[in-house]
């Protein structure tokens, strides 16, 4: 272990919510601000029916998902022109600096497990509002 790492390990349960850029509420999790993470955030987020994201990447970070239950689509690309279907118990990735934008499109909350290797959460999030009308709804 080097001096820049914690020493102790950390437990949490999500409760506190916080909103973020992107448009949705995140319950809190391990980020840098929580448990003093170096390299790595974890949340859980759950998007209502009909809930949509803005447009966004995320600087310089990877993100994967874990969805624990509903249904949503995913606009990703340049210019959001591809689609991915999402459904329970699927895994996605999103590489450093893909834009895109995740629509709840059941009829049920979808609720996902989101990892980044941004320790900050919200701090590499850059908005791409000039994307938002690409996408249909």
């Amino acid at each position: 272990m080097t001096d820049t790492m914690p020493k102790a390990c950390v437990k949490l349960r999500p409760g506190e919510t916080y909103t973020g850029k992107q448009g949705f509420d995140y319950f809190e999790g391990i980020a840098k601000e929580t448990a003093d993470s170096q390299h790595i955030c974890m949340h859980l987020l759950t998007v209502p029916p009909g809930g949509r994201a803005k447009a966004h990447k995320h600087a310089t970070h990877e993100t994967a998902i874990y969805v624990l239950s509903g249904t949503a689509i995913m606009y990703w690309g340049e210019r959001l022109e591809h689609c991915m279907e999402t459904n329970a118990g699927d895994l996605i990735y999103i590489p450093a600096d893909v834009p895109h934008l995740p629509i709840n499109t059941g009829e049920v909350p979808a609720q996902a497990v989101i990892a980044r290797t941004d320790p900050h959460e919200q701090e590499s999030v850059v908005l791409l509002p000039e994307l938002e009308a690409l996408v249909p709804g």
